[in-house]
């Protein structure tokens, strides 16, 4: 859950969000360290006397600085490759989770379930309970057993909507007509809050996603009692 006036990213709930983090904080540090050193030449040129007569012709120094960036961008890309081939590898998922966006509300549908499945609508302001966030509770949230691997898929019933949770490290579009997936597993048990990140209509801020994250056998009493009630 993010803090007002915070400037890093949410805690990470999820291994892919852990790492997204660690790449990020690797190459804030590459760019600190260009910034640092552009900013030391421009202070150089502006103070510094030029005389050098062999100034304009130094292909040792040209060949430095063509090379030296290709391989800071090196540095940056294979890293970045890994963690986009982590975000799409889907193997051997426990649980199927089927997300559905409207507008302006989600559905659920647990494909591992014969009759599992619910609509998530906001919580008005005025429903909330003490502890509850504004515009970001649900009536009804996505449950999943931690530690385990959840497939969603993802995609929508009238216009586009992006189904995202910032915390796992997750985030999807929905297409009408097609059906999109991702997946993730919640490293501890607590409640992780998203919203709609495609603009989809008057009421797109309101369409908030809540997932929460179990033990596995609160989670089986769980979807035991929401199929008693079905």
């Amino acid at each position: 859950m993010a803090n007002p006036s915070q400037l890093g990213f949410q805690d990470a709930a999820s291994p892919v969000m852990e790492e997204m983090v660690h790449f990020h904080d690797h190459t804030l540090m590459i760019l600190f360290l260009i910034s640092t050193l552009v900013l030391y030449f421009i202070m150089a040129m502006v103070t510094a006397q030029l005389t050098d007569v062999f100034t304009d012709d130094a292909q040792g120094l040209e060949m430095v600085w063509t090379i030296l960036p290709a391989i800071i961008l090196i540095l940056m890309a294979l890293p970045s490759l890994r963690i986009l081939y982590l975000m799409d590898e889907v193997s051997d998922p426990h649980l199927t989770v089927k997300a559905i966006g409207h507008q302006w509300y989600w559905s659920y549908e647990y494909s591992d379930y014969q009759d599992l499945a619910f609509d998530s609508y906001m919580v008005p302001t005025q429903d909330l309970a003490p502890g509850q966030f504004r515009l970001l509770e649900t009536d009804h949230r996505m449950v999943v057993p931690m530690e385990s691997p959840v497939r969603v898929l993802v995609t929508a019933d009238d216009v586009l909507h992006s189904w995202a949770v910032p915390a796992l490290g997750v985030k999807m579009d929905g297409v009408p007509g097609r059906l999109n997936q991702t997946s993730f597993v919640a490293s501890r048990p607590g409640v992780y809050y998203g919203q709609c990140s495609e603009i989809c209509g008057a009421n797109h801020s309101f369409m908030p996603i809540a997932v929460e994250a179990v033990p596995l056998q609160h989670f089986e009493s769980w979807s035991s009692s929401m199929l008693e009630e079905g």
